[in-house]
């Protein structure tokens, strides 16, 4: 409504303007010379209201705009209203860049900005003392030439930060900080240091504790399970009850001495520090060597066992490690498949890596229990895991057999159905002399 009623008016003076000029230019009887003149005064005045706009917002140092009349009233006001709106959105703008701030100091982690370059930006007080960074001399500085550990420096490099690392404490080599890096605005990312070093050693006595005691107990056992044997052989004439007692502390032993094998196998692979590209797996050998061990095993439940392996697929890798991850996937298929039921075993090559499956047609498994699958001492049903004999460790050492290979479990099931266990190793780990 203002802006409509300032033109209004400023095309009112005008047409008055050029009417007075029409007449003077009748009376001194030239026209074109008061026109002249009316265009002269006009650009004058809006010369001078030019640079009274130019030394107000260059010079002065008010807010204020100067007063002026008609339509360069109305360029002050608009120029003077963007200005404090422009001034309120920086005050603002300033007040969330300090709250930011605050919340980032606040944070019991390291946190750094870094472009895609790898050049720092903004780092929070943590950052300052545990990565020993210096703000704002580091302002612009690469991380990698002041965080200069070879896994770090891989792990930047790296195309894929969906998993953190973990490395020494580049102030304190006594510390261990586990690293997460993540997308952060345009052409940004953010790294996240926080300190692991009680859960890392806690972690390191947990895998101490039960391979000790797993071997420790190795011994006892294998003394009791010895002296039962003995007993059942010289027990002929004794009471039923005596026998069946025998029986069970004879199967309970061996229960227990299948559960410690399988403890020193888990807490093996957690300690491996094995590279998987050193050695070459002969899939095929491996695998012909537990298609005659289920064979054995499948004298008495007569599953329909088909093995469909590809000959020349062969894979960087520990051949020990993923020796248990395809045997345990095979054993458990062959214990939870009713007699005489269907299980097949595929090695095949695939588009994106080397393919795995062990399929079934036995009962199938819940929705509700397949994220648990893997951790340890899970069970379905714990009647029958004790039946079957099973340590509930299979699929913890399964999954962390394929962690070690760049890889992971996967599990379709339908219940009433049957199910498949596979995982899929990416290609870099086929070895090289394989032809497709």
């Amino acid at each position: 409504m203002y802006y409509s009623q300032s033109w209004s008016r400023t095309l009112l003076y005008f047409t008055l303007l050029l009417s007075i000029a029409m007449i003077v230019g009748a009376y001194i009887d030239d026209v074109s010379l008061a026109l002249l003149c009316l265009l002269g005064g006009l650009l004058a005045y809006n010369y001078v209201h030019l640079y009274r706009l130019t030394k107000w917002l260059w010079q002065s140092r008010t807010m204020s705009p100067p007063s002026a009349p008609g339509i360069w009233h109305h360029i002050y006001e608009g120029i003077y209203f963007l200005q404090r709106r422009n001034r309120t959105k920086r005050k603002n703008l300033g007040e969330l860049v300090k709250r930011f701030r605050e919340g980032s100091e606040a944070l019991p982690d390291a946190v750094v900005v870094i472009d895609n370059q790898a050049r720092i930006m903004w780092c929070n007080r943590n950052a300052r003392i545990e990565l020993g960074l210096r703000w704002p001399e580091d302002n612009g500085r690469r991380i990698d030439n002041l965080v200069r550990h070879p896994k770090f420096i891989e792990f930047l490099e790296s195309d894929d930060h969906h998993y953190p690392v973990e490395i020494p404490a580049p102030t304190n080599p006594h510390k261990t900080f586990e690293y997460r890096m993540m997308e952060y605005g345009e052409d940004q990312l953010l790294l996240i240091a926080r300190d692991v070093s009680r859960v890392s050693h806690l972690e390191e006595m947990r895998k101490d504790f039960v391979a000790n005691v797993s071997h420790e107990l190795k011994t006892p056992l294998t003394v009791i399970n010895g002296y039962l044997e003995v007993l059942a052989s010289s027990t002929e004439d004794s009471e039923p009850i005596v026998d069946k007692a025998i029986n069970e502390m004879g199967t309970q032993t061996r229960r227990m001495q299948n559960l410690i094998e399988d403890l020193l196998v888990l807490s093996r692979i957690e300690a491996s520090s094995e590279r998987i590209f050193e050695k070459t797996i002969d899939m095929q050998g491996m695998l012909k060597q537990i298609e005659m061990e289920t064979a054995a095993l499948n004298k008495e439940r007569q599953h329909d066992i088909r093995f469909k392996v590809d000959p020349e697929l062969k894979v960087f890798g520990v051949e020990t490690e993923m020796r248990s991850a395809c045997s345990n996937l095979i054993f458990n298929a062959m214990h939870y498949t009713p007699n005489k039921g269907k299980i097949e075993v595929v090695w095949k090559r695939k588009a994106n890596g080397a393919f795995f499956a062990v399929k079934d047609n036995g009962d199938g498994i819940e929705e509700k229990h397949l994220r648990r699958l893997t951790e340890r001492f899970y069970r379905i049903d714990k009647a029958r895991s004790r039946k079957t004999g099973g340590s509930g460790l299979g699929l913890s050492i399964v999954k962390h057999v394929l962690h070690h290979h760049n890889s992971g479990l996967e599990v379709d099931s339908k219940v009433g159905k049957g199910s498949e266990f596979s995982f899929m190793l990416p290609s870099e780990l086929i070895a090289v002399d394989y032809e497709s």
